[in-house]
């Protein structure tokens, strides 16, 4: 089975390039939680032509994805994100003069900021 948080951050970043079809049925598939029956009888099409649609929306992401690696640049630049703030944590603020502390809570906050919005 595949990683459906997967298809999901694919989805985010090169969904508006599938037709609207293609989008509109991953996005009721893999955001929404609906299966192949729920969304032919909501789209007025056969079961099979969602998973063909399905099956052919995916490779295209994939394609994507092999090609420009956005998914795979963001997940790294999150994760080298979140090791820059566990290093950041590591310094003893109790041994910086006033200055020096006050500056760090205010890097420290736009770490926070930083984070939060990956």
């Amino acid at each position: 089975m595949e990683d459906i948080y997967e298809i999901s951050m694919l989805l985010d970043f090169y969904g508006q390039l599938l037709t609207r079809r293609q989008y509109e049925i991953l996005d009721l598939h893999y955001n929404n939680d609906y299966s192949l029956g729920e969304i032919s009888e909501l789209l007025g099409i056969s079961r099979q032509g969602v998973h063909d649609t399905v099956k052919r929306a995916k490779a295209s992401l994939y394609e994507l994805e092999k090609k420009l690696g956005l998914v795979k640049r963001f997940s790294e630049q999150k994760a080298r994100t979140r090791k820059l703030y566990e290093y950041f944590k590591q310094i003893e603020k109790e041994s910086l003069s006033p200055t020096n502390r006050e500056l760090l809570e205010k890097i420290e906050s736009c770490f926070m900021d930083m984070t939060e919005s990956l």
